[in-house]
């Protein structure tokens, strides 16, 4: 996916977002240094099936402590 990079406001950039242009406003901080207004960007994004795993086992244990409190 392609972005270019519109204007920068304090710490945040906003980014026009594909070939539709969609108007994104992300964190100046995790840019690399050096870009300016103009500058195209590409960026992939992938699903990350063991972070999410993890993420929901953790609630779920969670979960079942709160449970096992409110139960006592």
């Amino acid at each position: 996916m392609q972005a270019v990079i519109d204007r920068f406001e304090e710490n945040k950039v906003v980014l026009l977002l594909g070939d539709e242009e969609i108007k994104v406003i992300f964190p100046k901080q995790y840019l690399p240094d050096g870009l300016k207004e103009g500058d195209y960007l590409q960026i992939a994004l992938s699903y990350d099936a063991a972070a999410t795993t993890a993420a929901k086992r953790e609630s779920e244990r969670l979960l079942r402590d709160l449970k096992q409190m409110n139960n006592q």
